[in-house]
């Protein structure tokens, strides 16, 4: 009974440590701090709400498995069906963590179309953020360690 309390935690934990990681605009990795990046200015064509749809690492899939092996084996005391229901256990936490996850981990977006200077075109997707940018706003597209954010120009 101890073990299955304490593993009915585990999936909230790893949910909400999922949930961190994001793609906003407004959240900075430290490891993209002090970095020099490049700049380009540009100028909004056009935006469009997306979602970008939430990950399957695996993690919610593993931690709803063993939290449902667990409660399916206490489930009994005669050690056959103990094994049974484990193993359905598993396989139902294993499916319902995995969704849970996937649900955690969705973002609403916005797709942003920029025309550079140079007359090239770039789609950018990122999270929503506290900026909101419309057709027309110029724009600086910032590139820093393979990523890239958009954000209104500085006057």
């Amino acid at each position: 009974m101890k073990n299955c309390i304490q593993s009915s935690f585990l999936i909230p934990l790893f949910l909400v440590l999922g949930a961190c990681s994001t793609s906003s605009p407004d959240v900075i990795s430290r490891h993209d701090a002090q970095v020099a990046a490049q700049v380009q200015d540009g100028v909004v064509v056009s935006l469009r709400a997306v979602t970008v749809d939430g990950s399957q690492s695996g993690l919610g899939g593993a931690a709803g498995g063993v939290v449902g092996a667990i409660a399916g084996s206490s489930g009994s005391s005669i050690q056959r069906e103990q094994t049974g229901l484990g193993v359905l256990g598993a396989l139902a936490g294993a499916i319902a963590g995995n969704a849970i996850e996937r649900m955690a981990t969705k973002e609403e977006a916005v797709e942003i179309i920029v025309q550079l200077r140079s007359g090239e075109r770039r789609a950018i997707v990122q999270a929503k953020g506290n900026e909101t940018l419309f057709a027309g706003d110029p724009v600086i597209i910032v590139t820093s360690g393979g990523k890239v954010r958009v954000s209104r120009a500085p006057r």
